[in-house]
């Protein structure tokens, strides 16, 4: 709704958009309850959200010179059936410029995947300051700082062309990969997992991969690299909702129907002459998904697209899943090696993961009092139960009877 009102209104008035479609699901909250979910949610969403837009255009001198053409498009089939008020086209469409609006060259890179995910996506602002590792305060102020320069430049709500689109898609990919991210480790709450993120990730990368201005080799690299993590989703947890290694987890489960898709696009992908960070990713979880059972993942397969990746995207973050590989392939000394190694180590000071991977090499290496130490610190960080569980687990079990190397 906020990418069709903002085509309606205009993208100047994006944070009216956003205020109309904020309070319709306002509305909903209040009502529900009583009256009961309405047959059609999404439905009720869009006609309550039209019909706040009319009372604003008529409200506000903004609009006069347009209230007409803005009415008759937010009325059209307004007596038609519950959700026939805009064709799913029409809806695809929107969100596709939506998205190439918030990745234009105006607005600062930092800002522009920010923007994404706040706009066409629904995160909050805490949300998207853990995706990116930094204050809430920093996120608001690149929102605010985007918002502007959109007026002021006169952004039109427009899928780009040529070397604008090129220029552009490469924000557009990030923000669908941070999306799909946060679906599958949330980085707070109650649910390891927010699969409706995932899944909402996915329809959007399968939307871009499907219109002739995004169908492009990374594109569908990108949506393999979904795919094929998505269909492990079933097995990433046990009953109780808690956490699983990817050693412990029933592959039965899998969705394999899934991973053949992911296999598809990962093949599409090798159409062009270019290597993204995405087809590396996807080469990765490739080797996962095909692998009949841990033991028979192909770690120095693994290890070698790390390297590629590294060479390409360098982050902490990359270089701490890099280190996994090479414990898995040279032993927890050589993986405890890799990430002292990690440039720009302390941008990872606050992100749980790093304590609980140097904990896993210590507790291999049977060093169980460091293993605490380092379990410990993860378990403080750690902001979901499923992984907090998980962690408090692996403390115990480092407490327990002596193992052997």
């Amino acid at each position: 709704m906020v990418a069709i009102l903002t085509g309606i209104f205009g993208i100047e008035h994006l944070n009216l958009a956003e205020d109309v479609v904020q309070e319709a699901l306002s509305r909903a909250l209040q009502t529900w309850p009583y009256r009961g979910v309405p047959d059609n949610p999404s439905a009720w969403i869009m006609r309550a959200s039209r019909n706040l837009a009319l009372d604003v255009i008529r409200r506000q001198k903004t609009f006069r010179a347009k209230e007409a053409e803005i009415a008759r498009l937010i009325e059209r089939d307004g007596s038609a059936s519950e959700g026939a008020i805009f064709s799913e086209y029409e809806i695809a469409d929107d969100r596709l410029r939506m998205m190439f609006v918030c990745c234009h060259p105006v607005i600062l890179p930092e800002a522009q995947v920010a923007l994404a995910l706040k706009t066409l996506c629904g995160f909050s602002v805490t949300e998207i300051s853990r995706a990116f590792l930094t204050t809430e305060a920093a996120i608001a102020k690149r929102l605010t700082r985007a918002k502007q320069k959109i007026q002021e430049a006169r952004v039109p709500f427009e899928i780009p062309a040529g070397e604008e689109l090129a220029r552009r898609l490469d924000s557009v990919l990030q923000s669908l990969y941070l999306l799909f991210n946060e679906g599958y480790k949330a980085s707070s709450g109650d649910q390891l997992v927010r699969e409706e993120l995932c899944k909402e990730a996915i329809r959007l990368t399968e939307l871009l991969a499907q219109h002739p201005a995004g169908s492009q080799p990374k594109t569908h690299a990108l949506l393999a690299l979904m795919l094929l993590n998505t269909a492990r989703l079933p097995a990433r947890q046990d009953h109780q909702g808690n956490l699983l290694r990817l050693e412990e987890q029933n592959r039965t489960r899998w969705d394999h129907a899934m991973i053949q898709r992911g296999l598809s696009h990962l093949r599409e992908s090798a159409s062009g002459d270019s290597m993204s960070e995405y087809h590396l990713q996807a080469g990765i979880a490739a080797c996962h998904a095909t692998a009949k059972d841990y033991q028979a993942t192909d770690w120095s397969r693994i290890l070698s697209l790390y390297d590629r990746l590294m060479e390409i995207d360098d982050l902490p973050v990359v270089a701490l899943n890099r280190a996994v590989a090479v414990a898995n392939v040279h032993g927890p000394n050589a993986g405890l090696d890799a990430v002292r190694a990690i440039r720009d180590s302390r941008k990872l000071n606050s992100y749980y993961l790093l304590y609980a991977v140097i904990g896993e090499f210590e507790l291999r290496l049977n060093h169980r009092q460091p293993a605490v130490e380092q379990f410990r610190k993860a378990f403080e960080m750690a902001e979901t139960k499923s992984e907090r569980a998980f962690l408090l687990k692996r403390l115990q079990e480092c407490q327990e009877i002596p193992r052997t190397v």
